[in-house]
């Protein structure tokens, strides 16, 4: 018994001299520990660097492509400007326009928010059960959790690299198919500001009953396809512009994350390199100690 006690004496004692922490310090990093996190720390501050450059390079396509979509959205607030409301409409139906792909910052949250808040207003006469469509993963699982029920329709991989006409013409026409009930249509979005900055906004498109009982355009004698094919034509018009203004928010939100993120890693490196050295130094002081002290005792 004694033995065995007086083992693991020499035991704890020999681990002690070979720099291992001590039992009660629970929370003391050894130097070791410091140098891996040091290291792992590097190589994430390496991956926000190389994508804050590819969302940099993203971004100048991203505003090119933005601001020839805009002629679209133009071009369909003349026409809206010709067919106003005279009713107001209580079954609204809300576009959110997102996408798949996260470390973005809250820019999906953003329009997540401004959708609750619109149908949760009471001053506006809209009801709680207005169905909801959702383009893009990351905005589709926050409503889910608040506005599960009035989720109609998601669409996913939906504008991967910059959008194009053909994604929103085929988004309106499901959403035309769908067979969803609604009086007005609402696309919510996040509205270009500058490269460092976006809100969200939200732009009202008419819709087919909107043009039949407008002044404009009952003071011409239209077929019902016309009427129709105009409908879902402004409609993929407006989605299309808020598609690709949405998509260079998205990059430059991207860009500024990654940007705090190298800075971040940044300051951790600095924090663990002086952590590191002051360690190291303590460890050489002790050796040293240890080596003048045992040339003094001889």
């Amino acid at each position: 018994m004694l033995a065995r006690r007086s083992v693991a004496r020499l035991a704890a004692q020999q681990s002690h001299q070979l720099g291992a922490a001590p039992k009660n310090a629970r929370n003391m990093a050894t130097l070791r520990e410091i140098e891996l996190r040091l290291k792992s720390v590097r190589n994430i501050e390496k991956i926000t660097k190389s994508m804050k450059m590819i969302a940099s390079t993203k971004l100048a396509k991203a505003q090119r492509a933005m601001n020839a979509g805009k002629e679209y959205g133009v071009a369909n607030s003349e026409i809206f400007q010709h067919t106003p409301s005279e009713t107001p409409s209580k079954r609204k139906l809300f576009i959110v326009v997102s996408s798949d792909k996260g470390l973005c910052g809250g820019i999906h949250s953003s329009v997540s928010k401004a959708t609750r808040r619109a149908i949760a207003d009471t001053e506006k006469p809209v009801d709680s059960d207005s169905p909801v469509m959702v383009i893009g993963d990351k905005s589709k699982g926050q409503l889910a959790r608040a506005l599960g029920p009035n989720l109609a329709l998601t669409f996913n991989q939906i504008g991967r690299d910059i959008p194009t006409f053909a994604d929103a013409a085929g988004v309106a026409d499901l959403i035309v198919k769908s067979g969803v009930e609604y009086d007005s249509i609402a696309i919510v979005y996040n509205k270009f500001v500058s490269a460092i900055s976006y809100e969200a906004a939200m732009v009202d498109v008419a819709n087919e009953n909107t043009f039949k009982e407008s002044p404009g355009f009952r003071a011409y004698e239209m077929e019902e396809d016309a009427t129709k094919d105009l409908a879902e034509f402004s409609l993929a018009n407006a989605i299309y512009a808020a598609l690709v203004e949405a998509h260079a928010c998205e990059q430059s939100a991207r860009r500024n994350a990654m940007d705090n993120a190298s800075k971040n890693a940044k300051d951790m490196i600095d924090t663990l390199t002086m952590q590191y050295n002051r360690g190291r130094q303590a460890a050489i002081t002790n050796e040293l100690v240890d080596i003048i002290t045992g040339a003094s005792a001889l």
